[in-house]
């Protein structure tokens, strides 16, 4: 019996540290990846925590870990190594490729530009030449009156009989209490808080007015040295998190629920109606989730230069890829 008891504790030391071992193995084969946000964590994200959660990195073989943003635009961490992939947005790719910081957009969260100038309907901005008069709320950034002006001289307005304070981050529906009548706001997330509210807006897409501001906000990034370095991995995160936006697309509501138990702190009615309205216009009429064209980039660069936003034009064609979307 103590013969047969000692043979056990043998084997069991060779079985225990080899089922160890395997568990090793397999945690070793896990590659890890950061991927940095570009704002607090909203429905724009929800493909990202939907792939995190149902598995989908998991199966291709990526720890995926979700940063929230800290000090520094998310280009110019991508572009020094902080992080493997970002969250930004075609104008800062835009400004970064012209201090040739070299960052490429990897695909489009969201096919249109969903952003626009927002006021309440007591204000009567039906229309860009409106403006006139009004006082204007953004936060000190030069693509704002940029924008203002060049919707304006589409109206023959004029860009100086508009009043434009910087408020910083200060929230739209305290701002519009105050001494301010217009902003710029994401339909996908303001503009639905406000139906919650039950206030009216009038809104004023800029991509419908001017088909140059139509770019992509926001966009997923990548470093031209981890794309050369590691293409591989480029084209599994991307062919996961192509898998968790599909997911987003056809069940906004499950989609919901996954970036709600995520980020709890959100306000539930907020993210399960902005999730509604997103399904619609992540992919839109592309022919697949995340598929860039090159006139966008190339038409909003352009406007960025004629109005002076960079001190430089920039080769569009080397600021985006899809080379690493999944094939159709």
């Amino acid at each position: 019996m103590k013969k047969a008891l000692s043979c056990l504790v043998i084997l069991a030391l060779f079985i225990i540290p080899a089922g160890c071992q395997q568990q090793d193995d397999q945690d070793e084969k896990m590659q890890k990846v950061t991927v940095l946000l570009d704002w607090f964590p909203n429905t724009n994200h929800t493909g990202l925590y939907v792939a995190q959660e149902l598995g989908y990195y998991e199966e291709a073989g990526l720890e995926v870990e979700i940063i929230q943003p800290a000090e520094g635009g998310t280009s110019q961490l991508i572009a020094s190594g902080q992080g493997d992939f970002g969250v930004s947005y075609q104008e800062e790719v835009t400004i970064a490729r012209s201090q040739d910081l070299p960052v490429v957009a990897i695909a489009a969260v969201i096919q249109h530009n969903t952003s626009g100038f927002a006021s309440p309907v007591d204000r009567n901005i039906n229309r860009p030449g409106d403006f006139e008069g009004k006082t204007y709320g953004g936060w000190g950034s030069p693509a704002e009156t940029a924008m203002i002006k060049a919707l304006l001289d589409k109206y023959q307005g004029d860009i100086n009989k508009v009043n434009i304070i910087n408020i910083g981050s200060a929230d739209f529906f305290t701002s519009m209490q105050r001494d301010i009548d217009f902003s710029w706001i994401y339909w996908g997330w303001t503009g639905i808080e406000a139906g919650l509210r039950n206030i009216e807006l009038n809104f004023i897409p800029i991509g419908d007015e001017i088909k140059a501001l139509d770019f992509y906000t926001p966009v997923l990034i990548a470093s031209e040295d981890k794309i050369a370095q590691d293409p591989d991995l480029i084209s599994k995160f991307l062919q996961a998190t192509a898998k968790g936006y599909g997911f987003t697309i056809e069940s906004p509501e499950e989609a919901a629920g996954i970036l709600l138990q995520k980020v709890p702190e959100l306000d539930p009615e907020l993210v399960r109606a902005s999730q509604q309205y997103l399904a619609g216009q992540y992919q839109a009429e592309a022919a697949a989730w995340g598929v860039m064209k090159p006139e966008v980039w190339k038409n909003y660069a352009d406007f960025m230069y004629e109005n002076k936003l960079i001190e430089k034009n920039i080769e569009s064609p080397k600021a985006f890829t899809n080379n690493f979307l999944p094939r159709q």
